[in-house]
């Protein structure tokens, strides 16, 4: 199969950097998949997976949080304020976040700015949740 140069850059780190057959993330629009010699093409990505088909069959998914897809001639680049493996995701950490989140969303429900804030956490902590295969049963609910 047909590759593409595929960068994945956070702040913080350059999580994935090499050929790929597939890339899958959702965006605003819903999801989308790039395979080589896709159109040029932009989006916003929402919080959720992003997963790679690599070339020797291998499919890599991570936790992203936001950020952009751009296709370009010479590569797509996903650019996100946050990414992680499944595999390294910290499952007590995220669910110790969804608790505090729903716990500052309560306390702060009279408060719209700091409510929103507490959701994004909220949104953030569930998502790292269900890429790393952690997500209870009704966990969504909230």
């Amino acid at each position: 199969m047909k590759t593409f140069l595929l960068q994945i850059i956070t702040p913080d780190k350059t999580l994935f950097d090499g050929q790929a057959v597939q890339l899958t993330v959702r965006t605003t629009e819903g999801d989308v998949g790039i395979l080589a010699g896709h159109t040029r093409y932009a989006a916003i990505l929402k919080s959720g997976a992003l997963s790679i088909k690599l070339e020797n069959g291998e499919t890599r998914t991570a936790a992203v949080a936001g950020g952009a897809v751009k296709v370009s001639d010479e590569a797509t680049t996903v650019i996100t304020t946050a990414a992680e493996w499944a595999e390294d995701i910290d499952t007590e950490w995220a669910e110790r976040s969804r608790q505090d989140a729903l716990a500052k969303m309560d306390a702060y429900k009279n408060e719209p700015d700091r409510h929103q804030r507490a959701n994004l956490k909220l949104q953030r902590a569930l998502n790292r949740l269900r890429v790393s295969g952690n997500d209870p049963k009704g966990l969504n609910q909230k």
